[in-house]
């Protein structure tokens, strides 16, 4: 079987790091891209024999991924966030692949939990991306936010998993709000027009159309608060 490196980025990241490590424990090599945490995320990487911790000041999601890719020992790459685990199906999945890959680079499905629960409506389930790839046919796009990773050959296809890893996304509304607030400045694109009429169609997709009214009043604050974060993003 091919060996594989896994590619986590820090920054204060202590909440859920060790249940991350430990979830990717069976991974040749783990690479930390720490980018200044003064918290135990520096502490808690120590306690794994497969993590090596790199310092790095934040240059942007793209570009700081994609220098703990190029730092990776092993071609096949794993990139996953700190709120980001493993599940078991995932894991034993991985190996399969590993051992007969068919495709340069694999999309991931994950599942989101808002404030404590599992949110499957609103497009926020299967809710695929580019996670796992051969570096030396794929890499990060470079963009500052909502980066993707690309194929070296654009007629490639990429392959898909059909297991998938648990993202927690955010424990509660003010988290939510911070972080939109700091995402809509990185991805402002000032349209006055869009301010007023996007968030109103940002709703009814998420809360109608995508189904989101099946989650009951949790479906209704996650679509109000994504329309709250593209008033934000254009009205900055």
């Amino acid at each position: 079987m091919s060996k594989f490196s896994v590619v986590i980025l820090t920054f204060n990241s202590q909440k859920y790091l060790r249940e991350v490590l430990n979830s990717v424990e069976f991974a040749d090599e783990v690479v930390v891209v720490d980018s200044g945490s003064s918290d135990e995320t520096l502490g808690i990487c120590s306690e794994f024999k497969n993590v090596r911790v790199l310092s790095q000041k934040w240059l942007g999601f793209g570009a700081q991924k994609q220098y703990g890719v190029d730092s990776a020992k092993f071609d096949w790459v794993f990139v996953l966030d700190s709120d980001e685990i493993f599940t078991n199906e995932l894991r034993d999945e991985l190996k399969n692949v590993l051992n007969e890959s068919k495709f340069r680079a694999y999309k991931v499905a994950r599942l989101n939990y808002f404030f404590g629960k599992s949110i499957k409506s609103m497009g926020l389930y299967p809710d695929f991306s580019v996670r796992f790839f051969n570096k030396k046919y794929a890499s990060f796009d470079g963009r500052e936010i909502h980066e993707k990773v690309v194929l070296n050959d654009k007629n490639e296809k990429f392959g898909e998993f059909k297991n998938h890893f648990i993202h927690y996304a955010y424990d509660s509304v003010y988290q939510f709000i911070d972080k939109q607030n700091r995402y809509s400045t990185l991805g402002a694109k000032r349209n006055i027009f869009k301010a007023i009429f996007n968030p109103f169609w940002t709703f009814f997709r998420l809360f109608i159309l995508k189904g989101g009214f099946k989650d009951g009043f949790d479906g209704y604050v996650i679509a109000k608060l994504y329309a709250q974060y593209t008033f934000w993003k254009y009205i900055k």
